[in-house]
């Protein structure tokens, strides 16, 4: 495992490479590979390990009785998944969590994290402190969709999501994180009907598309 790269990780953030070595074993440390579209967790899970992403990405989602797929979220390298159900000792998964890509995870017992040693070393406690800073951002993204699925209309829905792109990327011209199948299933929305709005929406003169980039061209009077 390379050390380096887990101190540009958000957990391990204002941690030096021989803390972490030195964490790593008290961690229960185990590090897998995941093909791509293999399952990783399931609903219905009891998990005690959190995981990192340490190359490829993952996708949070679940299905409903008809087969439906909402997308939660999409886990890049880096950053974790699971966490709130690790530390949530026998809570079943409401998701299931699957590598979007050939993809290799750290995962970390839960209760070591959660515990410090004996001698309650200081950068034990800086990754509680990570850890407790990123259940806040994971939290804050749930608040992100709630707000980007409620307008009833799919238009509303893009553009409310692309709205909030442009104003994170700062610039009216950016890249999204998703393909058009996860965005529909982050919206809640059908793909077919999605990508037919996206053309109105191009036809208007309100936005460019290609693929993944998109370009915010005209203000939306109702936006």
């Amino acid at each position: 495992m390379e050390i380096q790269e887990l101190t540009k990780t958000v957990l391990f953030h204002g941690t030096e490479p021989e803390e972490i070595r030195a964490m790593l074993t008290c961690l229960k440390a185990e590090q897998k590979k995941f093909a791509k579209g293999q399952m990783i967790y399931r609903i219905g899970d009891v998990v005690s390990s959190l995981g990192i992403v340490l190359c490829g990405s993952v996708m949070v989602e679940a299905d409903d009785f008809w087969g439906r797929t909402t997308v939660f979220d999409k886990i890049e390298p880096g950053q974790i998944f699971a966490e709130a159900y690790a530390c949530a000792s026998g809570e079943p998964l409401m998701v299931n969590v699957i590598a979007a890509e050939n993809t290799t995870v750290l995962f970390l017992n839960a209760n070591h994290v959660l515990r410090t040693c004996s001698r309650s070393c200081e950068y034990h406690g800086k990754l509680i402190r990570n850890l407790l800073s990123l259940s806040s951002r994971k939290n804050l993204n749930l608040s992100r969709k709630i707000f980007h699925t409620s307008p009833k209309s799919i238009r509303g829905r893009l553009l409310s999501y692309l709205s909030d792109q442009a104003v994170r990327n700062g610039c009216r011209s950016f890249f999204i994180p998703l393909n058009r199948q996860q965005l529909a299933d982050y919206l809640n929305v059908g793909r077919s009907a999605m990508s037919n709005e996206l053309s109105k929406m191009q036809n208007e003169g309100l936005i460019r598309v290609q693929r993944d980039h998109f370009e915010l061209l005209d203000m939306y009077p109702d936006l």
